[in-house]
């Protein structure tokens, strides 16, 4: 047997996953990580980080747990990631100068603020396909520099090197001799052109961040660089690597105009297939980097939702109403309703279409029978709400789809996808296999390695269909509340 290693590196955890010649998964190795959570948070903002030493410790523990599994057949690795989430370090040592900030983290709200008052979004807006928010990397990048003794002038010696956090796992498997990334992550930074397809000197003096810094950006599918022997034991090329939610569209088969899909980690991401046509929204949803294969940029209208499955851990970790996630599905199953009780998942702020970083978390409707159920249910709910919230933009932007793909652990609960497809009133397709970002880390890295065909070909197949069954007069009431709980914690 031959094998394709995705290494599948998100925000809780980080995965490596063997997949056979018909893309099937044989074996999946997993390990958690700790969030870090500072006490300082400036000004009220959230601030979120990981430890990347912990992060390559888990990444390093599980792909050699694959390869002892695969013993010496495997033929390349495709790497996927959490995008925004970024890493400085020394290019002599590989060493970190400060953790990782994380996707979710909102301590550059203020700088961000500011660059919008001063007149920038538009042009950061026409050139990267973004809005000046913190959670893009660029603001990060400049806020470590700050803030970390000598830091900025080591950069502009050239001395320290950033990455997101599929850079800094190529730098460190392939012992430092491979600096890059590919355009779906660069194309997450702020500072990376997708008009041009380059590192753009306009947005580097904006957000104050050297260019001695930056990866070299490549394609999709491409040598990225050789494992290093001395590392992992073994010299393997790494021919694949896509930012997670544009893996998930990959896996999802997401290759025609039109193609949408849904997935649901931690928070929620929407992936609307554009093609080569970069569509420019009027509604506040970004333009991103679908992939780009053979030098072509295929683009994506892209909404983000920070809360989803982090609503649930919430539930369980802080709130301490679960033991697991998988009891909330019995539990909303076996209530009527929740008795009008919404909650706004704000606890990072609102991505999209809103983009307040100011805003936090509410509850409402709460009553005195209002219990732990109540709670469970309405965190479901809320996330497809939020869905709702990103698909009529995209309505409204001339994109509106009839039908949504849908992965990511909430996807297996049958109550959730059901209500979802209630709300949104379209049918909700939910494939055989779930664990669609590493599947299309694999199909990438496989394509490249001349393991699987043309990866344009590939269709995932469906394993459930969830079609609409909710009165209109129903779906309008409870969006009505939801609405209106929204305005109530937007800043």
């Amino acid at each position: 047997m031959s094998y394709i290693l995705a290494i599948d590196q998100g925000t809780t955890s980080s995965r490596a996953i063997l997949y056979d010649k018909d893309a099937t998964p044989v074996m999946t190795a997993q390990e958690e990580f700790p969030q870090i959570y500072p006490s300082d948070g400036q000004n009220g903002h959230v601030m979120v980080e990981h430890d990347p030493e912990a992060i390559w410790k888990t990444v390093l523990s599980t792909t050699m747990d694959a390869l002892d599994f695969a013993m010496g057949e495997v033929q390349a690795i495709g790497i996927t990631n959490q995008r925004e989430t970024c890493v400085v370090w020394e290019r002599a040592t590989g060493k970190p100068i400060y953790n990782a900030i994380v996707w979710q983290d909102r301590r550059t709200a203020g700088v961000c603020a500011a660059l919008k008052d001063n007149g920038h979004e538009t042009m950061v807006t026409e050139k990267t396909g973004l809005l000046l928010d913190p959670y893009f990397s660029g603001a990060k990048i400049a806020w470590i520099l700050d803030n970390v003794d000598g830091a900025r002038a080591r950069a502009e010696n050239g001395e320290l090197a950033f990455g997101t956090i599929d850079t800094f796992l190529i730098w460190r498997l392939t012992g430092g001799t491979s600096h890059v990334t590919d355009a779906t992550n660069a194309s997450r930074t702020s500072l990376y052109n997708i008009k041009t397809g380059a590192w753009d000197d306009e947005l580097l003096n904006l957000f104050n961040v050297p260019r001695a810094l930056l990866p070299d950006v490549l394609d999709c599918t491409a040598d990225f660089g050789v494992t290093s022997q001395d590392m992992l034991g073994t010299q393997i090329l790494i021919t694949g690597v896509a930012g997670d939610q544009q893996a998930a569209a990959i896996g999802q088969g997401c290759f025609s105009i039109g193609d949408i899909k849904s997935t649901y980690g931690t928070g929620c991401f929407v992936l609307l297939n554009t093609g080569t046509n970069k569509i420019t929204s009027t509604n506040r949803l970004l333009t991103t980097v679908a992939y780009r294969l053979d030098g072509v940029n295929h683009y994506a209208l892209e909404g983000s939702i920070f809360i989803a499955g982090a609503a649930v851990q919430w539930l369980r970790d802080e709130m301490g109403l679960i033991q697991s996630a998988s009891e909330t599905e019995a539990v909303a199953q076996n209530m009527d309703s929740n008795e009008g009780l919404y909650l706004v998942p704000a606890f990072t702020g609102l991505g999209a279409p809103h983009w307040d970083p100011n805003a936090r978390g509410g509850i409402f409707g709460i009553t005195r029978d209002t219990g732990p159920k109540e709670f469970i249910r309405a965190a479901l709910e809320s996330v497809c709400y939020q869905t709702h919230d990103l698909l009529a933009a995209m309505a409204a932007d001339g994109a509106a789809p009839n039908a949504l793909k849908v992965d990511g652990g909430m996807a297996a609960n049958n109550w959730t996808m059901q209500f979802l497809s209630d709300i949104l009133d379209i049918d909700v397709n939910r494939p055989s296999n779930m664990e669609t970002t590493a599947l299309g880390a694999a199909l990438l890295a496989g394509h490249h390695a001349g393991f699987y065909g043309d990866v344009h070909k590939f269709k995932s197949e469906t394993d459930k269909c969830f079609t609409p069954d909710m009165a209109d007069s129903v779906r309008s009431s409870l969006l009505a509340g939801w609405d209106k709980a929204v305005g109530r914690v937007l800043s």
